[in-house]
């Protein structure tokens, strides 16, 4: 890990405590790289939900939405991901992963291609990025540019009110 990501994870832990945040990741191209990244964060098991990698295009429409046909180094499939599994994990941000690592170019996109999926109840988008180097290098700049863009986006989210199973029931019922 760079001494970048150890400060960008973290932030990302001090956030998701402070404000009760739940995150989740979807990965294509980062093959568990970014969830193992982000479970290694301070008290994780308390705010990372989990991730799910998927590299079938079968998979990431039947588990994820991704609608049939969508190019799979694309914005639009980088944003389906991360929505669809913040409706999988029930979570208030997700950031999701794909793209091509290389060596070689796929789908008519040059190795370094890599699109990361964010989203939130609020919304969803994603960032384009053209990186250089082996498939190695790749990778780790996509997982380091997403621990970054999950950090980024839990500053701007307010702290969470009373929600999901037990603590939604207790609330319920103290009212």
């Amino acid at each position: 890990m760079s001494a970048s990501e150890d400060t960008d994870l973290e932030r990302l832990s001090e956030l998701a405590r402070d404000r009760g945040l739940r995150m989740c990741v979807a990965e294509s191209l980062t093959s568990g790289g970014l969830a193992s990244t982000v479970g290694a964060g301070e008290n994780a098991s308390e705010w990372f939900a989990g991730g799910i990698v998927a590299y079938f295009t079968e998979v990431k429409e039947r588990v994820l939405g991704l609608t049939p046909g969508t190019d799979p180094t694309s914005a639009e499939c980088a944003e389906q991901l991360a929505t669809g599994a913040l409706r999988l994990f029930d979570a208030d941000i997700a950031v999701s992963t794909t793209g091509v690592g290389g060596p070689d170019p796929q789908g008519g996109h040059p190795p370094g291609t890599v699109y990361l999926g964010w989203a939130t109840a609020e919304g969803a988008g994603h960032r384009r990025l053209a990186l250089t180097g082996g498939p190695e290098e790749v990778l780790d700049a996509s997982v380091e540019a997403a621990v970054r863009l999950l950090a980024f986006h839990a500053e701007g989210l307010r702290p969470a009110g009373p929600r999901r199973g037990a603590e939604q029931s207790e609330d319920s019922a103290s009212q």
